[in-house]
């Protein structure tokens, strides 16, 4: 039977099993709470307790969820307000469960408004839980007072990205940067670009990934613009091909949204998302994670993005930034073009992708800068989330 033992975040001959809450509703949380799970599962103490909620990813490795999660994998401010009364439902059941299991600490990963709502609930119904989020509020990019309800509402944050933990700590929120598993996941999978081109008979030619993202919102709304870009730019240079790598959940809904252009697309496998990453001449990608692990691949990249008009009129007054990719953010400067809402068209898809396939400097500003920003994202030994796993058991232990 292990022992807690404050310094390294194990509890000492505890009265009954540490009890650990986590909470994922959209497929980024799910995916970190799959690499949190598995760590915290070799980490923590004999019989330790979990329960909660999570989609796919957890369920493999082991998770059992309380409920789906699907009716949450929503994106803008319409989707997600219809989705607000089943997570008000949803936040009660889990805060009840929660007082119900003596949860010792609740982790909430990704998904700032169900973990908005959920915090408010567990501190309603489990005032003795430890709330931790996990991935935090990005309050560098809109609604810096959302420091101010995270102080109120949550007792740690962990954070994702390097420069994050002090936008919280200036405000005496306790944060730690542990990096982020799916930017490690592929710095790890180099992958086979030059096995994967030649079974796909692409030894020469130009090659564009496209991926219009991972949310069906997302992937609804980019198909337009992606279908005319893809459409202009097989005009233009005949020789181009186009290459689609959608994730599970959203892929028949890409298959049949994409199908006016299935001539010129090939859809590659999940398993080998990586070597077509690596093997791709640049992209066209929804904003989000992706675009750093395109940059992690070396690939040159635009980004675009669409909501629904009364998000985009919400955003306008929200965002604080001039940029929505990171590695924009990180350089005050737009680095990776970036076609949002109106300015994403097909035409213009087009042609950003044209320069970036064809002009030598900007290809070359991309690299640069993925060069200068990548060591800072924490690409360490230890992996980001067996880093979360530890901080988890160290505030759980602090707090018997």
């Amino acid at each position: 039977m292990k022992t807690w033992n404050h310094d390294e975040g194990q509890v000492i001959t505890p009265d009954r099993p540490l009890t650990i809450m986590l909470a994922a509703v959209e497929p980024s949380g799910d995916s970190l709470g799959a690499a949190l799970y598995a760590e915290l599962k070799q980490r923590a103490p004999d019989g330790t307790r979990f329960f909660g909620c999570g989609g796919e990813q957890m369920s493999k490795a082991g998770f059992e969820s309380a409920f789906p999660i699907d009716a949450f994998s929503v994106v803008g401010f319409t989707d997600v307000i219809g989705a607000i009364p089943e997570g008000m439902k949803r936040a009660r059941d889990l805060a009840e469960l929660a007082a119900r299991e003596r949860a010792d600490i609740a982790i909430f990963i990704d998904g700032w408004t169900f973990s908005r709502i959920g915090a408010k609930r567990m501190k309603h119904y489990a005032p003795d839980t430890l709330v931790v989020k996990y991935a935090a509020p990005q309050v560098w990019a809109s609604r810096p007072q959302r420091v101010d309800f995270v102080k109120q509402y949550f007792d740690a944050v962990l954070t994702l990205l390097p420069f994050e933990p002090a936008y919280f700590e200036r405000e005496g929120v306790a944060a730690e940067f542990v990096g982020n598993p799916n930017f490690e996941r592929a710095a790890r999978q180099a992958g086979d670009p030059k096995g994967w081109r030649q079974a796909n008979g692409l030894v020469d030619d130009p090659l564009l990934l496209v991926l219009p993202g991972s949310r069906r919102g997302e992937v609804t709304r980019l198909a337009d613009p992606f279908c005319d870009a893809i459409r202009l730019l097989h005009a233009q240079m005949p020789d181009l091909k186009f290459v689609m790598t959608p994730v599970p959940s959203v892929e028949p809904l890409t298959r049949d949204l994409f199908a006016p252009v299935e001539d010129l697309v090939l859809y590659a496998s999940p398993e080998d998302r990586f070597s077509v990453f690596r093997a791709a001449d640049a992209a066209m990608a929804a904003s989000g994670t992706v675009s750093t692990e395109l940059a992690i691949a070396r690939t040159p990249m635009v980004v675009a993005y669409r909501v629904d008009e009364l998000t985009y009129y919400w955003a306008q007054r929200v965002m604080i930034s001039d940029y929505v990719s990171i590695l924009n953010i990180a350089a005050q400067r737009e680095i990776i073009p970036e076609l949002l809402q109106n300015d994403c068209t097909g035409a213009m898809l087009a042609e950003e992708v044209t320069r970036v396939l064809t002009h030598d400097e900007s290809r070359q500003l991309q690299l640069t800068a993925f060069d200068d920003f990548l060591p800072k994202l924490g690409l360490s030994d230890k992996p980001a989330a067996a880093r979360a796993a530890e901080a988890v058991l160290r505030l759980a232990a602090r707090k018997s």
